[in-house]
């Protein structure tokens, strides 16, 4: 349960897109086609999908306070965390650089439409913030890592797709020119913003059956109490 509520968490309510608003640039400057959106976006997701779990093991192994401790008694006060933006950003790299020798590859068409974005998903924000959410919100596991960094990647594929086949529709319509370009796509980009808010209930409805629960027993109490004084007072009167 706990891996399937953190996978949807991390596509519907914590979009790195709608939510945070990471990776707006290759967002915006990659959704004039669904063709290379697709692209990017599954890149995207193999990126986070392989950086975020290999993250997690430096994190706990390597960054955290005490996380040598296995080397020995010696090493256990040691505390590299200050080296954590480094040792992300150099995996992310290595990562991304294997994806564009991928993409080279087996699909140069799309390795040529996506040009410099492709190798900017190194510095994309996006990227990054999957593992520095991964390191503050103290993921236990290295399955939940793995699920948030796919689940993430999926988030954001689902984002630039969806803005890419709304820019095609689009380009045929009646747009004021005012807002033709980059203006109608800020403007669609908060509008399905405020519709991904509404998955935030998804999650809730089992923390509002406590209260209730609470306020039956409450109830319940009281009710005992009068029926105690009750008894009490018919006893006091037979006597």
């Amino acid at each position: 349960m706990e891996h399937i509520e953190l996978f949807f968490k991390s596509i519907f309510i914590d979009n790195m897109v709608f939510a945070t608003f990471l990776g707006m640039c290759s967002y915006l400057a990659v959704s004039k086609k669904v063709s290379t959106a697709v692209g990017l976006g599954a890149a995207v997701i193999f990126v986070l999908a392989i950086t975020v779990p290999l993250n997690w093991l430096l994190d706990q192994y390597l960054l955290q306070p005490g996380a040598l401790s296995w080397l020995g008694e010696e090493y256990a006060d040691y505390d590299l965390s200050f080296l954590s933006f480094i040792m992300f950003i150099a995996t992310i790299a290595t990562m991304v650089q294997l994806v564009e020798i991928v993409v080279e590859k087996f699909s140069p068409s799309l390795y040529n439409s996506l040009g410099i974005f492709l190798p900017l998903i190194a510095v994309n924000c996006a990227i990054l913030g999957g593992s520095l959410f991964m390191q503050s919100r103290e993921i236990a596991t290295l399955g939940l890592a793995l699920n948030y960094g796919v689940g993430s990647g999926i988030g954001w594929f689902l984002a630039i797709l969806a803005i890419a086949a709304i820019r095609e529709k689009i380009r045929y319509s009646n747009v004021p020119p005012a807002l033709r370009g980059l203006g109608i796509t800020f403007i669609i980009t908060g509008l399905m913003a405020i519709g991904f808010m509404s998955f935030g209930g998804m999650l809730t409805g089992g923390e509002e059956e406590a209260p209730k629960e609470e306020k039956t027993a409450k109830v319940e109490s009281k009710d005992s109490t009068k029926e105690d004084k009750v008894l009490a007072n018919n006893i006091k009167v037979t006597e």
